[in-house]
């Protein structure tokens, strides 16, 4: 076989197999439409390489119109797809400017005032654009992770390739006046050569990033309870050490609330699961919503919930815990009948010098099985002093119940 249709069937079978990879990756992960885009643009651009070798019945001008549209898309939807894939605004304006430029200018050369060499730098500097663009939009994410700080710098060297290359060749052995001997030129291998190598490089790059999505799903999954949204009891454990061990180590006082709501069999029983289940999700969105970002809130047990509290100490926590009691208690939970209450127990304790989670859990079970053996709907506070509190704060730190 000849050697130069070996080289010309190179990119068109790379950006095949990356092609149905990308489909078959979004055909089991749906919810990532960027992969069906990965799809398409490396499907779209093996079309444009085979036009390139083969001539339509319809003429060599149409071919190349074809295949140079055929690029033109596949570039439009690489860019977008790594933008998307970043969590960016995809930048449509700007993706349709150079690219359309590109085009517009490339049949200006094709049809009215034939030109090969212009024909060349009308794409590559479209092409060109359309990469930095991208690397602008991945400038802010760049520090995110490896992934991230790889496809910027695959952004920028692919704009300088499709600028210095293209201008340096043609210089060195241009210009090109027509297709005889086009193939074989120093242009067209480098180019070849070049989008191969960077086609690979930006796809592996996409592969690991996806790989990674995949990773951090499953890892919420693992982590996180479906009904409430909040940490599942492995998920909290996990994040409330690393918290524990950031806050000793800044000197800054942490306090732990634990929740239980009450009754909450009876509730099941009388008004079935269904309702259940809603009392449970609208008591963990109240809790995440007042824990705010600083906090670490996750659903430990069926009806049983924590939150480690940040720059709190005992005194800051029971009123957290105070307002979240009486916020509950005072409104009504859609799908439950009107007029139906339902209450929540808190246990309140603060951390002493370097104390561990597991104490720290312990001693606010005991304050919370005291507030659930003394009527509940009330909160009560473990009795040892934390560290961080100053001794005059002592007078304020009282059991509490409601009513």
């Amino acid at each position: 076989m000849d050697t130069g249709l070996l080289v010309a069937l190179l990119n068109p079978t790379i950006a095949l197999a990356l092609g149905a990879v990308f489909l078959v990756l979004w055909f089991y992960q749906r919810h990532r439409p960027y992969l069906a885009v990965l799809a398409a643009s490396y499907s779209l651009s093996a079309a444009g390489f085979l036009l390139q070798y083969f001539t339509l019945p319809v003429g060599m001008a149409p071919t190349k119109l074809l295949s140079n549209t055929c690029f033109t898309f596949a570039a439009c939807c690489l860019c977008s797809a790594i933008v998307a894939r970043y969590g960016r605004r995809v930048p449509y304006v700007g993706i349709g400017v150079l690219a359309g430029g590109g085009l517009t200018a490339f049949c200006w050369f094709l049809f009215v005032q034939p030109d090969l060499t212009w024909r060349i730098l009308a794409m590559n500097f479209g092409f060109g654009g359309l990469s930095l663009l991208v690397a602008a939009e991945l400038r802010p994410v760049r520090g995110r992770g490896p992934t991230e700080m790889i496809l910027f710098v695959l952004s920028l060297l692919s704009g300088l390739n499709f600028f210095v290359r293209t201008l340096a060749v043609i210089v060195a052995h241009g210009p090109f006046t027509s297709y005889d001997g086009f193939y074989a030129s120093s242009y067209w291998t480098t180019a070849l050569l070049s989008h191969a190598l960077l086609s690979l490089l930006i796809a592996l790059c996409l592969f690991c990033a996806a790989a990674l999505d995949v990773m951090k799903a499953l890892k919420a999954e693992a982590y996180t309870d479906p009904l409430s949204g909040l940490l599942n009891r492995r998920g909290f454990e996990e994040r409330a050490r690393l918290l524990l061990l950031h806050c000793a180590t800044a000197k800054m006082p942490v306090a732990l609330v634990l929740a239980d709501l009450d009754h909450f069999k009876a509730l099941n029983d009388l008004h079935g699961h269904a309702a259940g289940d809603r009392v449970i999700a609208d008591f963990a969105a109240k809790l995440l919503s007042a824990a705010g970002t600083g906090g670490v809130a996750g659903r430990i047990g069926g009806e049983e919930f924590a939150v480690l509290l940040p720059l709190s100490d005992l005194g800051a926590a029971r009123l957290f815990a105070e307002a979240i009691r009486t916020l509950y208690s005072a409104g009504s939970v859609d799908g439950l009948p009107p007029g139906t209450r339902v209450t929540a127990s808190f246990g309140v304790t603060a951390r002493t010098g370097d104390e561990g989670l597991e104490p720290l859990m312990r001693r606010a079970d005991e304050a919370l099985y005291k507030a659930k053996g003394n009527g509940r709907d009330s909160v009560r506070l473990s009795y040892e002093r934390s560290a961080y509190e100053q001794p005059e704060s002592l007078s304020v730190v009282e059991p509490l119940k409601a009513g």
